[in-house]
């Protein structure tokens, strides 16, 4: 989860899961649509990679990125358990007290 939410906090990924819920892109078309180098958009794309939000599939010379639903909608879910409009899996466990003596 940690690799997901660390994915997810950088507005440029963020901007490249937006794009790819239209429907898989090729690397190129994404990185048309940034004013920044390639390798730059390409180590954006391996993060999201890593995280489980993206995968990629290679189409002759081209390379098509697919949005992963199943890894958003598990962000999706924590976030909202932490913000209390979720329904959270199962309760916090309280710390034990200790007794007084």
């Amino acid at each position: 989860m940690n690799t997901l939410l660390k994915a997810l906090a950088h507005p440029v990924r963020r901007r490249i899961v937006a794009m790819l819920r239209a429907g898989p892109l090729a690397s190129g078309d994404i990185a048309a649509a940034f004013d920044m180098s390639w390798p730059t958009i390409t180590g954006h794309l391996n993060a999201l990679k890593e995280a489980g939000l993206v995968s990629p599939e290679r189409d002759g010379q081209t390379i098509r990125y697919r949005l992963e639903i199943s890894a958003v909608e598990e962000a999706m879910a924590f976030l909202m358990d932490i913000a209390g409009t979720g329904q959270a899996a199962s309760p916090l466990p309280h710390a034990a007290k200790a007794p007084r003596r």
